[in-house]
């Protein structure tokens, strides 16, 4: 089966590559929105109770690869989409190969993807001032989890998709993402929220995904909260992995 995953996950990315209108906002969209917070919110690091930090970049920079790696989860499932659209999910379905590989597949691709995002805004930050403070082992963390979140992102974006079985259903999730995102601590310290955002930052996962992706940026790596990101990405790509296979057995079903 590994030979068929490796296979699936070759060509996924051959297909990305051939249609960089779905990876550029993964670039795109983040950056800017990373420029905009950067360029006008600078001053708030002066606020009592803000992390002590070298700039607001360095702060930020996590919040910005958070919004990439959804953004790529939404990217990976209107790829699959539009492999159901154009019938060669059929054709794979008819192949004689596991049919977990299917689901397995992409989500490799996706986690390669992600690393490549993680790697490229930790080099964008370090170009434009930022510092990271936890050094080469803080880069790695940042790195692993980056990847499991992005898998995890990727699994929820092929289980829509799986379900949906159109690209525009797919697409129409991306204010959600945004809304999401918002509702978490990715661009702004839980201690600072007002109420009720700071409940809900509580209890989202992506407050504690992007809380340990900044820690080692910010400071020097700590245990508890990269052992807290780390749970909450694999958390969600286990659950989202386990979506898509019941949703692949599901889609079988009906065909």
């Amino acid at each position: 089966m590994t030979r068929v995953v490796l296979a699936l996950a070759r060509r996924a990315i051959r297909g990305n590559l051939r249609r960089p209108q779905y990876l550029a906002p993964l670039v795109i969209f983040p950056t800017l929105f990373l420029a905009v917070n950067v360029g006008g919110l600078t001053e708030t690091t002066s606020l009592e109770g803000f992390p002590e930090v070298r700039g607001f970049l360095d702060f930020q920079l996590a919040g910005a690869l958070t919004q990439s790696l959804l953004l790529g989860g939404v990217s990976t499932g209107i790829a699959c989409a539009l492999e159901i659209e154009g019938g060669f999910f059929d054709r794979l379905v008819a192949s004689p190969i596991p049919r977990v590989a299917i689901v397995l597949g992409r989500l490799v691709a996706t986690g390669l993807i992600a690393a490549v995002q993680v790697l490229l805004f930790l080099a964008l930050g370090l170009a434009f001032g930022a510092e990271i403070v936890g050094g080469v082992l803080g880069g790695l963390v940042v790195l692993v989890i980056g990847v499991v979140a992005g898998i995890g992102f990727g699994a929820i974006g092929q289980t829509i998709a799986l379900r949906a079985k159109n690209a525009s259903t797919v697409q129409g999730i991306f204010p959600l993402v945004l809304v999401i995102l918002f509702a978490s601590s990715a661009f702004f310290p839980r201690a600072l929220l007002s109420a009720p955002a700071d409940t809900i930052s509580r209890f989202n996962p992506l407050s504690y995904v992007a809380e340990a992706l900044r820690d080692p940026i910010i400071s020097t790596v700590s245990l508890a909260p990269s052992i807290e990101g780390l749970a909450a990405a694999a958390g969600i790509a286990l659950a989202a992995t386990g979506l898509s296979a019941v949703a692949l057995r599901g889609r079988l079903r009906d065909a």
